[in-house]
């Protein structure tokens, strides 16, 4: 969610922290807002809704300045307004902060009993207040961060400026991710590498407690308890050129027509194009020895974790087991000494996969991650890594990210099977042909775009949707249901196939469009039983499959879309793509901001 920026710099600040916040956007967002130093005190400006109405805001009132700090908020504490957005600020101090602070009615209560003023309904104000009285008792800005920091519980990042120091920024990180960018003759704070990508390519990450001390010479950092302490800087591959959308209308659009790309990248590092079989890095253990594989995610991530658990079972006879990631500490779940945790992610930034992250270091597990940013907390943090080749994704909704990670949780199911003895030679070799024909073969998916948005306008016309189906394309009927929820505002669900007839059967009608995704193959003839039972209560079916399935159901199929026949093996990841490009049309013709829907995040780093 919230991004955070900060610079210092010889050049004006305020222009370059609008751009970085367009970088962050794809985070989401209601709210933005601008402080900088003029003449060694605070100003700002902020506005509710997109950055347009901020930089609308700056055009009318311009801010100078060289120093100075902004952000994207996504609502928590308090509504979307103009009044609630950041930065805050007081005479001395103002603040952005992402994640939230857990105690702030304490701090609230202590703050107001000692004479200050608060002015929003916010838990960041209580970091600014905090800050603000202890500079009035004399502290210096560093000094008021050592004594502050141990006072806050909950997640945050935040960063801060400083009246009276107009070349000094403090920043911090606890459960919420902030970096530190080195400059030519200027320095940055920013959430992510992207927000500072077309700024420096030279970054230090906070680890958990640490604080930085940020000056135009550079930086200083400390951790939890104050101590001065080295952090690592490292040069970051991100590139703020592959941001823009080209020609497409939107984002998703840019991102949906990637997965071609995304797919060979992300095969072309986990296959060898001599054996043409699958060769992935030392990992640091056998997957001979594991006992349990516990998959967690969020989210899409999560579903394709869920497929990839169909994979690990079938072909790798491997135990698995898998929660979200949100309920996975909670539950409290037994794990044995030697067991494997698996965790997919996106930004690699998300607070609960975070926490199942330390919840199974704490059990003893190797942790092994599936991430698409390489400078990522979750990366830094696990014990082996496995990245997905997607480059950055903007549009909130995930697509070519999902495909990818389906993608690397194919070659690992595939290595384990060879690791424990499960897949012949001949069944391995086959298994990773019909894998290295996916990159082809989506592009023949993309093709299918003309009929994907004609279908579109039936299914923009519901009220609610059903998807089915079976196996692995099971936790696709769920993906599915999840884009067209997520971008077209419209009630769906995903149901196994065979669950039909124990309960959601009786949402059956003829203004209920049933969609199947049934590739041919041995679950088959089984989906397609349940699927005559819709249709016979009237249900408007519309049929995912190839040209033999579709053939066999077109008796009964409201509407069908003839994807390439492929093994059943890669198929989840084919029909993903379909479900997604029919989510993304609807969206469209619904009218939503399909690149930031309502109440979303892109990265969602509060519990």
């Amino acid at each position: 969610m919230c991004g955070i920026v900060g610079v210092i710099g010889p050049h004006p600040a305020a222009p370059l922290l609008l751009s970085a916040l367009q970088r962050l956007a794809y985070r989401g967002y209601d709210s933005a807002g601008i402080a900088t130093l003029v003449g060694g005190a605070i100003d700002r400006r902020r506005a509710p809704g997109k950055l347009a109405n901020l930089a609308a805001e700056l055009e009318r009132a311009p801010l100078a300045g060289t120093t100075g700090i902004g952000h994207t908020r996504w609502a928590t504490h308090g509504a979307p307004t103009e009044a609630n957005a950041h930065p805050h600020a007081t005479s001395r101090v103002a603040i952005v902060h992402n994640g939230i602070v857990e105690n702030h009615a304490e701090l609230r209560a202590m703050l107001e009993g000692a004479g200050q003023r608060f002015a929003t309904e916010t838990d960041t104000e209580t970091v600014a207040q905090l800050f603000d009285l202890l500079l009035a008792r004399g502290a210096s800005p560093a000094e008021a961060a050592r004594q502050a920091f141990p006072r806050l519980e909950g997640a945050y990042a935040l960063a801060m400026v400083f009246a009276g120091h107009p070349e000094l920024m403090i920043g911090a990180s606890h459960g919420a991710p902030l970096a530190v960018g080195f400059g030519e003759d200027a320095m940055y704070l920013g959430s992510d590498a992207l927000a500072l990508a077309p700024l420096t390519e030279r970054i230090a990450y906070l680890k958990d407690g640490d604080w930085a001390v940020v000056t135009r010479a550079g930086a200083e950092f400390y951790d939890a308890t104050g101590a001065r302490l080295e952090r690592e800087v490292r040069r970051t591959s991100v590139s703020g050129a592959a941001v823009g959308r080209g020609n497409y209308r939107h984002f998703m659009e840019k991102e949906l027509h990637e997965h071609p790309a995304v797919l060979g990248d992300t095969l072309r590092q986990m296959i060898n194009p001599a054996s043409r079989l699958v060769a992935l890095p030392d990992l640091g253990f056998d997957f001979a020895s594991v006992p349990l594989l516990t998959l967690s995610a969020c989210g899409s991530a999560f579903y394709a974790g869920q497929v990839g658990r169909y994979w690990f079972e079938q072909f790798a006879r491997m135990p698995t087991s898998g929660d979200v990631a949100s309920e996975f500490r909670y539950r409290e779940p037994p794990l044995p000494a030697g067991g494997l945790g698996l965790l997919v992610s996106q930004s690699g930034e998300t607070a609960d996969t975070m926490a199942a992250l330390r919840t199974m270091k704490a059990a003893g597990q190797t942790v092994l991650s599936i991430v698409n940013v390489p400078e990522s907390s979750l990366a830094r943090e696990s014990d082996a890594v496995l990245l997905t080749v997607a480059g950055p994704e903007i549009g909130v909704a995930s697509t070519k990210a999902f495909t990818a990670q389906l993608a690397v949780l194919a070659c690992l199911a595939l290595a384990a099977g060879r690791a424990r003895g499960r897949l012949a030679a001949g069944e391995e070799e086959a298994m990773t042909k019909a894998l290295l024909e996916v990159p082809g073969r989506a592009a023949e998916v993309l093709e299918h775009d003309g009929a994907i948005r004609r279908l579109a306008g039936r299914i923009a016309e519901a009220r609610d949707v059903l998807y089915l189906g079976r196996g692995s394309c099971f936790p696709v009927a769920m993906e599915g249901a999840l884009k067209l929820k997520e971008i077209s505002y419209i009630h769906a669900e995903g149901y196994a196939a065979g669950e039909m007839k124990h309960g959601p059967i009786a949402l059956i009608d003829p203004g209920v469009p049933v969609i199947a995704v049934v590739p041919s193959g041995p679950l088959f003839e089984k989906s397609a039983s349940n699927i005559q039972e819709a249709a016979a209560r009237g249900g408007q079916v519309v049929v995912l499959s190839d040209a033999e399935g579709a053939g066999k159901l077109a008796s009964i199929a409201t509407e069908s879309i003839v994807l390439p026949r492929v093994d059943p093996f890669v198929a989840p990841i084919l029909y993903a793509i379909a479900v997604q490009l029919l989510a993304y049309h609807v969206a469209v013709l619904k009218g939503t901001d399909v690149d930031q829907p309502r109440n979303l995040a892109k990265s969602v780093t509060v519990e």
